[in-house]
């Protein structure tokens, strides 16, 4: 992945998560939680990719220079949209809307990740085997509970929290 593209995508997810942030009405306390949940996703994916790749599961071709790296974390972090949406799942399911969200994240997850494989192989490739899928889906399962976990411990429970009003709507 270039430095540009991680720009791009960093660009991406910040429109999202400020679109989220409208769409789910989120007051300020909801969004710095899900901002602080992304953030620790962060060094958590590191972690999970150097582990990764050094038993061999996948290989990403990014240069590992500092910039490079904050650029990643930054684009992490700037999917705090994710968690603007798990909160929403919570407050609407509760805990069995967020466990049906994981299995089908843990489902989904690795198929999406082989697609963008297959589709940009410059970024990198997946070794053979059922091993990385699992990885995949694990990784994606950590990463929710851990950032939702931290976003319910800055904002609070979803079923304690008041719905704002629209931006626009008076009164």
């Amino acid at each position: 992945m270039t430095e540009q593209q991680l720009y791009i995508f960093d660009c991406l997810y910040l429109f999202l998560t400020a679109s989220a942030a409208v769409f789910t009405r989120a007051p300020w306390r909801r969004i710095v939680g899900a901002l602080a949940g992304a953030t620790v996703c962060g060094p958590a994916g590191l972690g999970i990719i150097a582990f990764a790749e050094r038993v061999g599961w996948w290989h990403f071709a990014i240069k590992r220079a500092p910039h490079i790296l904050m650029l990643l974390w930054v684009g992490v972090i700037f999917c705090a949209f994710v968690f603007l949406l798990t909160w929403r799942i919570a407050r609407r399911f509760g805990g069995r809307g967020l466990a049906v969200l994981l299995v089908v994240i843990a489902v989904l997850g690795p198929f999406r990740d082989s697609w963008y494989m297959a589709r940009f192989p410059e970024w990198g490739s997946y070794a053979p085997g059922i091993a990385p899928l699992l990885a995949i889906s694990g990784a994606y399962v950590l990463l929710g509970i851990l950032g939702h976990g931290t976003m319910r411990i800055v904002a609070g429970p979803a079923p304690a929290d008041v719905l704002a009003r629209w931006p626009l709507q008076g009164g």
